[in-house]
């Protein structure tokens, strides 16, 4: 029988690899990524199991291991030196909502009414030819907006304890995300589901039965919600529908200096960041970043889709490319930052995003790149591992019932019943450039510093040693290093069967909007906003404030993950043994530590 403790610890080996087995089966370089990834994981501690020390003391049978936790399903336990991973899907444990937490600490009550069973979802019934057609926000016409303002009005109509109501339908997120739940049968064990392979899934489930619930108010089962179309230049406004305060759309609680017709930054850095760019270039900006996001830095699924989060698993494993920007930054761009507000209400923090309309547009247009990603490459595919697709959820459905959905339940929409008005994808074509002409070839052979373990530059005036440096390291100034490559020269089919990738372990606090850049081989001693439209601009961390629970709710540990092989090629580095790494702090930088940094290969 095993027992858990709440408590989480970081765990730090450290390991020669030349003194490690070397597997034939696998490449010196694959192997060097699994070797690395291992160095340094926060696992549940004191966990114990109860067997004798024999050969057999590490067999345990996957269902009853957790049917004795208290699970509801089954699952496997891998024992490694007394410590406990269990393989299995995670889910909230419904019947134990408990209040959530604001950044302050104070409690928040978002729990629904406690339901007495569920019933499993069942797809609906679905004419093919008669698809729900959700409308791209700034398109739709009078008619339609009569239609959305009367179903929403009802909504908000609904008394407070109803679950079908506004103010329920927002609490939802609140109660998801801020540490309402925790996992089924590991009540020590928070269940969150941003910042892993639950993020898509669970909002599209979200948005489905907030659809269905507005098409039966109004008693049109066609009925379906609008996407803001922010991935489109004529959609890069906040849409003047939800900027009529005489509407249900409105809400007072947003950034006054974002209302039309302000263009958007899908890389917003916050209010005390002062861009130059024009519009032209800002909208060129956001095409790259919707480029970055949705094709060189997302193409493998747990690139995009996130890391996986199975039960025992402690919150945030890693987020995919599109979490973190356009859909962090588009939150906190919409909110209001303090000191307007204590915490960025309302979209700036998932406690109180949804209760603002847009929400729900915003997160429409999510799930929609979630079907252009596997629409624009074959290899583009959701996860087929079980503990992903037995993952689910509880809501209440349109007629106040409560449901337990699974993720094998929402990975098509058509089969829910609905799609997206087409529009045009320009950011396809808006692949960044190099900033500059790639420097002649080296003429002096790279040599291997052994105190440092690292790669040292050419030795000559024009191109200075950038050191490598030792992690952690606080995030308080832009931070430099030079990173090895466990494998170069790589050619285009070991790219097409392993994606290089750039791995970074970050800490920081939760409650505050952090944001930092990072480049490759970027030789600007500080590089500027301008810089995202270029080649050596890899991607960004964006932290949207909320709560975990616990005593140590406002500190998040998470990774992050950029697709290097493209960005290698273009700045013509495939045979560059390291690669130049710059992190610039952005904002709310002064509470983020680089843990660790580091190259694998991801299939």
């Amino acid at each position: 029988m095993a027992s858990f403790s709440p408590s989480t610890t970081t765990t730090t080996t450290t390991h020669n690899f030349s003194t490690i087995t070397r597997n034939p089966l696998l490449t010196k370089s694959s192997q060097l990524s699994t070797f690395r990834s291992t160095q340094s994981r926060r696992i549940p501690s004191n966990i114990s199991c109860n067997a004798t020390n024999n050969d057999e003391s590490n067999k345990f049978d996957r269902r009853n291991l957790l049917i004795g936790l208290g699970g509801l399903y089954g699952a496997a336990t891998t024992l490694t030196s007394g410590n406990a991973t269990l393989a299995a899907p995670t889910a909230p444990d419904a019947t134990q909502c408990v209040p959530s937490k604001i950044d302050d600490g104070s409690p928040l009550q978002c729990c629904p009414p406690k339901p007495s069973q569920f019933v499993d979802f069942k797809l609906p019934k679905v004419n093919p030819k008669q698809l729900r057609l959700r409308p791209a926000a700034h398109l739709v016409d009078d008619k339609y907006l009569a239609k959305y303002s009367k179903a929403l009005a009802l909504m908000k109509a609904l008394p407070d304890s109803d679950p079908r109501s506004f103010k329920q339908q927002a609490d939802v997120h609140c109660a998801y995300c801020n540490g309402g739940y925790h996992q089924v049968g590991l009540p020590n064990l928070e269940f969150q589901v941003h910042g892993s392979w639950l993020f898509f899934p669970f909002h599209r489930a979200y948005l489905y039965f907030y659809e269905r619930i507005l098409g039966k108010l109004i008693d049109d089962p066609t009925f379906s919600i609008p996407y803001w179309n922010w991935d489109h230049p004529d959609g890069m406004y906040m849409p003047s529908m939800f900027n009529d305060k005489n509407s249900p759309f409105f809400d007072a609680i947003r950034d006054q200096n974002h209302l039309p017709p302000t263009l958007m930054n899908l890389s917003y850095d916050g209010p005390d960041t002062v861009s130059n760019l024009t519009n032209e270039q800002q909208i060129e900006q956001n095409l790259t970043i919707m480029y970055k996001q949705m094709v060189s830095n997302a193409k493998k699924p747990t690139l995009f889709l996130g890391a996986s989060y199975r039960a025992g698993d402690p919150v945030n494993p890693g987020p995919g490319t599109l979490e973190i920007q356009p859909h962090g930054t588009v939150h906190n761009w919409t909110g209001n930052p303090p000191p307007n507000t204590p915490f960025w209400e309302d979209m700036g923090n998932f406690y109180s995003a949804a209760r603002d309309p847009i929400f729900y547009a915003h997160h429409g247009n999510v799930d929609r790149t979630w079907s252009i990603w596997k629409d624009i490459s074959r290899k583009h595919k959701d996860f087929k591992d079980k503990d992903f697709l037995n993952s689910y959820f509880y809501f209440y459905d349109e007629n106040a019932k409560p449901v337990k959905i699974f993720v094998k339940d929402v990975l098509d929409t058509k089969k829910l019943g609905y799609d997206y008005q087409p529009m045009d994808l320009p950011w396809l074509k808006s692949r960044p450039t190099p900033k500059r002409n790639r420097r002649p070839k080296k003429l002096v052979k790279k040599v291997f510093s052994t105190v440092k373990n690292a790669v040292a530059a050419e030795a000559d005036t024009n191109n200075p040693v950038v050191p490598t440096l030792v992690f952690p390291r606080k995030l308080d100034h832009i931070i430099r290093t030079n990173l090895a490559r466990p494998r170069k020269s790589r050619t285009q089919e070991e790219k097409d069967d392993e994606e290089e990738v750039l791995v970074i372990d970050v800490e920081s606090r939760s409650d505050v909007y952090s944001k930092f850049d990072v480049y490759v081989n970027d030789e600007d001693e500080s590089p500027t906003l301008e810089n995202r439209t270029q080649t050596e601009y890899a991607g960004s961390f964006v932290n949207v404030p909320h709560r975990h629970s616990g005593k140590d709710g406002h500190l998040k540990m998470t990774t992050i993950k950029f697709g290097l092989s493209e960005l290698i090629d273009d700045l013509d580095a495939n045979d560059d043994e390291g690669l130049d790494i710059i992190f610039v702090p952005r904002t709310g930088t002064d509470s983020v530590t680089i843990k660790d940094v580091r190259i694998e290969f991801q299939d």
